[in-house]
């Protein structure tokens, strides 16, 4: 863009060429408006999002009166999109991807969202989401499902599908969203984009919480460029939230500096294997083969090794306390707005039943194991910086493909209309159901349950043309040393370009 072009239209060959930091020294140089921006954005959405379904809850007059006026911060002007989970808008529903919560209007702003407006974004629309975040595909009963822009046959994953779709699909250049269990990460992979999930405690959750999923979750954004996660990270952790439960540290540099670092020489453990022995696809192996080459060619230690925690009981722990939220989350939703069972999804009834069934003692004896995997993988990174698997044991499944089969979805309604569904967690059928739910993502709960840092990064693409990502993790606090070789990979491996065709 050039200084020409202001009071004119923004061409979308021309917006779609900038990331978020970009778009924001474009308004900042005075080459387009806010309002230019915006146009440029809806135009956009009006063009792709009838193919993708990312954008469920538009916003547009809200966005041009913003737009219009006065914008200060380090991202003035630039579009913008929140996910409609955990990140209310004053005045607007939060749906959830229920439609349960689709009438119940937010009294205010989340902090993330009061922050990402004092940095001057345009927020124009909530992005899809499957009911309450439970699934790590985006296709709710409420909404309908969303599409992988790469492959419209497939999932963009979730539960931050909806913001990942929206940005790889080139309607704004990053998009918020979060992670409880692979959230920003699996939809990152899917998509062909960055994916940053920030350890526990960094970001504020409030002001209606502490913290989310009992601390296993965060808001963060999936983007284009390292770049725009890295600056929007200031964004979210420039300052303490008072009532919070933790008191973050903060690194010496700002986030948007140290991305732009080049990482000291790193030891990196490199595992391929499902920690919860299922299987994984050839493509997978094949992304995470991809990154070993890179990083020893750019002079990083790469060896086998992986973390002495057992999978398989800290995938138990983690869908219980899924379960355990989940039924919180549903007695919620049915006290504030009356809402009856059926206002809810079957999956959502099994796992809130599952969830009922966990007496106190058990839930507390469960979450003190969380203790016990974030120490297991600490002595881990006592060796090595960072930690490599595939983000996905699979490349994204297609459309329907996860779900819930037609016999089981009978058998279901009858245990609960018996009263009995609970019972199954606590026999062999729940342990079976929880391998079954986490076999397409295995590796990406652990950063959760343990409180860490850990990125999905888009270095690879199948035979078929699907993105495929592959994860980092590193030890509390190594945000930074991420993102610093994140920069790195992306410099000697430029993805940001490349866009899907629809």
């Amino acid at each position: 863009m050039t200084p020409s072009q202001v009071g004119c239209a923004v061409d979308y060959e021309d917006y779609k060429q900038y990331d978020a930091v970009g778009l924001a020294e474009v308004v900042a140089r005075g080459d387009a408006s806010p309002a230019e921006l915006l146009e440029a954005a809806l135009a956009r959405a009006e063009a792709v999002n009838g193919k993708i379904n990312a954008i469920v809850r538009p916003m547009p007059s809200i966005a041009r009166e913003r737009a219009a006026g006065e914008l200060t911060g380090p991202f003035a002007g630039v579009p913008f999109l929140i996910k409609d989970l955990m990140q209310d808008y004053e005045g607007r529903p939060t749906g959830r991807g229920s439609r349960a919560a689709a009438g119940l209007v937010a009294a205010r702003h989340s902090e993330a969202v009061r922050r990402w407006l004092d940095a001057g974004l345009v927020v124009f629309g909530q992005t899809n989401t499957p009911e309450f975040g439970i699934k790590s595909i985006t296709e709710p009963e409420a909404n309908g499902a969303t599409r992988n822009p790469w492959n419209l046959g497939h999932t963009p994953g979730g539960s931050s599908g909806g913001s990942a779709a929206a940005v790889a699909a080139g309607i704004v250049p990053a998009a918020g969203a979060n992670d409880g269990g692979g959230s920003i990460r699996i939809p990152a992979a899917c998509c062909g984009l960055f994916g940053l999930k920030p350890g526990r405690g960094l970001v504020p959750a409030g002001p209606a919480h502490g913290e989310l999923l009992a601390g296993a979750a965060s808001d963060g954004v999936v983007s284009r460029t390292v770049r725009d996660s890295a600056a929007l990270l200031d964004v979210l952790t420039a300052r303490p939230d008072p009532g919070g439960p933790y008191l973050a540290a903060r690194p010496e540099a700002p986030y948007a500096e140290l991305a732009r670092r080049t990482p000291p020489r790193l030891r990196v453990g490199v595992s391929t294997r499902s920690p919860i022995g299922t299987p994984v696809a050839r493509e997978a192996v094949e992304a995470v083969d991809v990154a070993v080459k890179l990083l020893t060619a750019l002079g990083h230690d790469v060896e086998e090794a992986e973390p002495a925690v057992d999978g398989l009981r800290m995938a138990d722990d983690f869908m219980t306390m899924y379960a355990v939220e989940n039924a919180a989350t549903l007695a919620e939703l049915k006290h504030r707005t009356g809402a009856g069972d059926d206002r809810f999804e079957l999956d959502t009834h099994l796992i809130a039943a599952a969830g009922r069934a966990v007496g106190a003692v058990e839930h507390s004896v469960r979450n003190a194991r969380w203790n016990t995997y974030a120490r297991q993988l600490t002595a881990f990174h006592e060796t090595y910086d960072v930690l490599l698997t595939p983000t996905l044991a699979r490349p994204p499944v297609r459309i329907g493909e996860l779900d819930t089969p037609w016999l089981t979805r009978q058998v279901g309604k009858a245990l609960l209309k018996a009263g009995v569904a609970g019972r199954l967690s606590r026999t062999r059928l729940w342990k079976q159901a929880v391998v079954q739910n986490l076999a397409p993502n295995p590796f990406t709960q652990l950063a959760n349950i343990t409180g860490r840092p850990a990125m999905s990064v888009p270095l690879y693409r199948t035979p078929e043309g699907l993105p495929l990502g592959v994860q980092f993790g590193g030890p509390l606090g190594s945000e930074g040393l991420l993102l610093a070789l994140a920069g790195q990979l992306e410099s000697a491996a430029p993805w940001a370009q490349e866009r899907p065709t629809l």
